[in-house]
């Protein structure tokens, strides 16, 4: 890419100077400041009963460490409460103690109370063997958990149904695999322990504590559960967050809450994963070891479906003064909120983009249309400090606004036509397309395609039940798109990242349950007729292993009161659209959001989990609420992150976020779409393409069907609507890009063109400069630089160029650039 020279070396000059003025401050290795101890106070229940305790130290620069290994830590009861290594407390016997933990000179009691334990008190298979068989891996899919099981022994994956792992463990072969008279003797343990051959390895040692407590509940009489059972409710994960310097260590702490208000320390039965290994990795022990890259990350833990998240923070080792932070420019909130979060980091963001930059960035973000010369040119030449919101103003009054909007939505909703036929697509499309010229509440917007009744040929969003044909296709579609959770996991299983069971899905599937269909249906490879659909009662979704009729239920949602002989789907709706529903804004938000910085507050931007935080969570639930509070307009949205500075800084970094890739400290570079790229290229030749079955001059932005043929869109990632939508864009750039930009016999005519930009610039009696100045306001929406004038002008006085094949060759070699082909 031909770049810049003399930005490049200002940029550089200022930043130098900024950070110079307000010198980072390194960070010192220095002694304990402070201690907390997690939890405070500890209830065990019954001798035996542990519970490990974990010690944080504080220390300048707002740095925690864990030092429970190097603290004293002493009961003054022991014999009620002993201590054992690595800070884990066990109750001796009836009574209360007091634990003193000291560090460094600085002091903390944790108070511990143990009662006694009912005198029925005995192991279910629900609340005690199942967690041991979880941990050691017996129910994951590449164990007993495959479709057909191991070796004749099939576990449900992640213990989603326990009443058939139960029959299969005690039932199943006459009981050959538990052994009551000798507990010691059962094969699942002989098998774990490799007292005989097992093809799973050694899961557990003999004598260990899952060892003992399977042999304690195989003699206990294998009950499954007593009518008074506590049930897991939940799970907390400590730290919740907390700024680590390079290569320190933190051990989690995970505790389950159960309905009796009893909470155990389940950390040895918990499973741990790392969303970013190189940043911070995590055992099976659930100890944290922090690595050498500066950056943020979540660490997970999971305990019998449930999931729980720690977030670990690398900030550099060096902290930025909180005046830097202060003297930085905020348009509003999202600048407030997001120079917080880069505080904590350690990054600090680059410079503001420049005029040519973000009128380029603005035009092809909200309209996907190139500025023309004369509007670059007017608007660099612009003194008023407004002329940036007057521009997003007019951008979204734009006529292409629409057309552009739809498209996007296009992609995660538009059929198969091949299934649901040409017509039905054209009618869902041409509806979209309405509703973002009306700038239609998105509340309502989506409403609409929840409930939707009536002709596949006259009303646009009933064709989504026409292409989607049972509850569980629509439901996984709904989630998805407008929620951004994704369920097709807990279709078969439990969810293995998240807290979704099978009981979730079939009970959200339900809503669409009693949807109905009249008319031709489906008949590939062309389907050219119509349905109806509407609401007819007596439609039931049955749960797959149970088969059990599920009632309709949102997600996290109370059940519904639903009259008879009403819709469910509009009571789904008004949970949908509630200003306290936790997904609906918020996925769009999110989806907005990475639409104009590449990625989403949450990767990917239809993934919303506790396994996959977002990152800016403050600033994520800030806009959410804003968007609702403005009635959930589109157009606000937009403008409010538009005018942001953070969507205005430049994609030049620092030396501070040099390595920032996901917390939006810069302008990240993306690969224009394979639509917006095709009329970049009219726009920049002046010349038409042409579309079949379209009229002359429509763009490629107007295109509603992936059967209208462009060799130039589908090398650019064009999504193919013949697989499920929402169809995922490739917006990763290919070899195959670049040799059709630069070989295309196609984009060489386009630049050769009688009628086009080059004729009309060659016949012109305009100067060369004038003419390069031309090519570089309508390519990159910017004047060239002295050196780029220099290098283009050669072109000119080479004694084999003609004024046209100069202007061509010139033209050529721009829309090949980096600096063309993406947006920055």
């Amino acid at each position: 890419m031909m770049k810049n020279i003399n930005l490049l070396r200002f940029f550089a000059v200022m930043v130098a100077s900024v950070l110079h003025d307000t010198p980072a401050v390194e960070v010192k290795e220095d002694s304990i400041r402070s201690i907390a101890v997690f939890p405070e106070e500890i209830t065990l229940v019954g001798v035996g009963s542990v519970h490990r305790i974990s010690v944080t130290g504080g220390m300048e620069g707002g740095f925690e460490a864990d030092v429970t290994q190097s603290a004293e830590i002493m009961s003054e009861n022991p014999e009620v409460a002993a201590v054992e290594n690595d800070g884990v407390v066990k109750a001796v016997s009836i009574g209360t103690s007091k634990i003193s933990i000291s560090k460094d000179g600085v002091f903390a009691n944790v108070f511990v109370r143990v009662e006694p334990a009912p005198e029925k008190m005995q192991l279910s298979f629900v609340n005690d063997v199942l967690p041991i068989l979880s941990k050691a891996g017996c129910n994951a899919g590449k164990c007993h958990a495959k479709p057909d099981g191991q070796n004749g022994f099939k576990l449900s994956v992640f213990a989603y149904d326990p009443k058939s792992d139960y029959r299969e463990i005690v039932k199943d072969a006459r009981g050959r695999r538990v052994f009551p008279a000798l507990p010691e003797e059962s094969l699942i343990l002989r098998k774990a322990t490799l007292a005989i051959p097992h093809e799973g390895g050694e899961r557990f040692a003999r004598g260990s504590k899952p060892y003992q407590r399977l042999v304690e509940w195989i003699s206990g009489g294998l009950p499954y559960s007593d009518e008074g059972d506590s049930s897991l409710e939940g799970i907390e994960l400590f730290p919740v967050e907390r700024r680590f310097r390079k290569g320190s260590s933190q051990q989690l702490l995970v505790r389950a809450r159960y309905s009796d208000g009893t909470i155990r320390d389940v950390t040895e039965l918990a499973e741990f994963s790392s969303n970013d290994k190189e940043t911070a990795s995590v055992d099976e022990t659930g100890r944290v070891s922090v690595g050498s890259l500066i950056g943020e990350t979540a660490v997970i833990a999971r305990f019998m479906g449930l999931v729980d998240v720690s977030r670990v923070i690398v900030p550099p080792d060096r902290i930025l003064p909180e005046s830097l932070f202060a003297a930085l420019p905020a348009h509003s909130f999202v600048d407030r909120l997001a120079y917080e979060w880069f505080r904590k980091l350690g990054l600090y963001p680059s410079e503001i983009c420049t005029d040519s930059e973000f009128l380029r960035r603005a035009s092809l973000d909200l309209i996907g249309v190139l500025p023309t010369p004369e509007e670059a040119r007017s608007f660099l030449e612009d003194r008023s400090g407004e002329k940036r919101r007057r521009l997003v103003e007019r951008l979204l009054d734009h006529p292409a606004y629409a057309d552009y909007w739809a498209g996007k939505w296009a992609d995660l909703i538009r059929p198969n036509p091949d299934r649901v036929g040409v017509k039905s697509v054209y009618v869902l499309d041409q509806w979209l397309r309405e509703s973002f010229r009306q700038n239609k509440p998105y509340d309502a917007m989506i409403r609409e395609v929840v409930t939707a009744q009536g002709s596949t040929h006259r009303v646009g969003p009933t064709v989504v039940f026409r292409d989607r044909r049972t509850p569980e296709d629509v439901s996984t579609l709904m989630s998805q798109v407008f929620l951004g959770v994704r369920m097709e996991c807990a279709r078969c299983h439990h969810h293995p990242n998240e807290k979704w069971s099978q009981d979730d899905f079939y009970q959200f599937a339900a809503f669409f349950g009693e949807v109905k269909r009249k008319g031709t249906g489906v008949s590939p490879p062309i389907s050219g007729d119509f349905e109806v659909i509407y609401h007819g009662s007596g439609g039931q979704v049955k749960h797959p292993v149970s088969s059990e009729i599920m009632k309709p239920k949102p997600l996290d949602g109370p059940f519904p009161s639903i009259p008879d002989g009403s819709d469910p789907r509009g009571n789904l709706a008004d949970w949908m659209c509630q200003p306290e529903n936790p997904y609906f804004a918020r996925a769009l938000v999110n989806r907005i959001w990475g639409e104009f910085f590449g990625r989403g507050f949450v990767d990917p931007v239809d993934d919303f989990r506790a396994s996959n935080p977002a990152v800016h969570e403050p600033l994520l639930s800030a806009l959410a609420e804003d968007f609702v509070n403005h009635r959930y307009d589109l157009k606000h949205l937009m403008r409010t992150i538009l005018e942001s500075r953070i969507y205005q800084l430049s994609s030049l970094p620092n030396e501070y976020n040099l390595s920032d890739t996901r917390n939006f400290s810069r302008s990240y570079r993306r690969r224009l779409p394979a639509e917006v790229l095709l009329d970049a290229v009219g726009a920049v030749t002046q010349t038409e393409s042409r579309f079949q079955g379209l009229a002359a001059g429509a763009t490629a932005r107007e295109t509603w069907n992936y059967k209208i043929s462009s060799e130039f869109m589908d090398a650019f990632g064009r999504p193919n609507s013949s697989s499920d939508c929402p169809c995922e864009r490739d917006l990763k750039p290919s070899v195959v890009q670049a040799l059709h930009m630069m070989n295309s016999d196609s984009l060489q005519d386009r630049i050769a063109d009688s009628n086009g930009r080059v004729r009309a610039l060659v016949e012109s009696s305009r100067g060369t400069n004038e003419i390069i100045g031309e090519l570089y306001l309508a390519t990159f929406s910017r004047y060239p630089t002295p050196e780029e004038s220099s290098l283009a002008s050669r072109v000119y006085a080479s004694p084999d160029s003609s004024r046209q094949t100069a202007t061509e060759d010139v033209l050529w070699a721009l829309l090949n650039t980096a600096e063309f082909v993406f947006n920055h």
